[in-house]
């Protein structure tokens, strides 16, 4: 075999491999998985779902909006995760738009079908995204299915992280919204004015964190543990007054 061909060869299995990286999600950390989008007259600001969030524009999430496969899920802790989504043009061109990305936050679950053959059954991984992001990246069509690529990106958020007083009577439970950085809180701690030391709390479904301590006529302070590590502590978020239904901003973000 002459140079020439042995280059020529050399050219050809590269091009193949990197044809299999992007098919497989392994090029410059994208991941492979399918998106499909929420009921077109369904408006994306109620997304909120399994993560327990009324309004995703209060809560500081925007429109661009997803519901995750239990994969991605993993029991509530995925809520507030931004990723970086990608329609694999190189699949399909026929509906995906060339070079378009949407950033979007989970904040919803999408369940498994037990009958099978679901999308967003176990292993896949799956986005089900509100008509505004899907359209920023394909074209309505194909029933609505496409393939895509995606990455976790760090979550870029305005303004402070948001504590929503929920519960009623002594059972506090706390919608911690707006989170920046990683944007998946995996442990979160309360202190009262009146309590010498963080008290855990518990995830109680999605966004929401239950305590089992009665806080009532206290100022309120926070130390938060996101799933990359960061831990940060926020300090008389609430003031004594608060009331149950009332949402507060810290001063500080991730």
């Amino acid at each position: 075999m002459g140079p020439a061909m042995v280059s020529f060869c050399n050219i050809f299995f590269l091009l193949i491999s990197m044809v299999v990286g992007v098919t497989h999600g392994l090029v410059n950390g994208w991941l492979n998985a399918h998106a499909t989008f929420y009921g077109a007259d369904q408006s994306p600001s109620t997304l909120g779902g399994a993560c327990g969030y009324d309004n995703t524009i209060h809560a500081g999430f925007g429109v661009h909006t997803a519901a995750v496969s239990g994969a991605l899920f993993r029991g509530g802790e995925a809520c507030g995760a931004c990723y970086q989504v990608m329609c694999n043009y190189g699949i399909d061109p026929k509906w995906c738009l060339r070079r378009a990305v949407v950033s979007v936050t989970a904040t919803n679950f999408c369940p498994s079908n037990n009958n099978g053959g679901w999308w967003c059954n176990p292993p896949r991984h799956h986005f089900d995204m509100s008509m505004p992001a899907f359209l920023r990246i394909a074209r309505q069509g194909n029933e609505g299915i496409v393939p895509v690529l995606y990455k976790r990106i760090p979550c870029k958020r305005r303004g402070g992280v948001h504590f929503t007083l929920r519960g009623q009577s002594n059972f506090n439970l706390i919608m911690i919204s707006n989170v920046g950085g990683s944007g998946d809180v995996r442990a979160a701690w309360i202190r009262g004015s009146r309590t010498r030391a963080w008290v855990p709390m518990n995830r109680n479904w999605g966004a929401n964190w239950q305590s089992n301590i009665d806080v009532r006529g206290q100022t309120l302070s926070f130390r938060l543990t996101l799933a990359d590590g960061h831990t940060q502590e926020f300090y008389n978020v609430i003031p004594s007054s608060w009331r149950f239904g009332q949402t507060f901003s810290s001063r500080n973000q991730f």
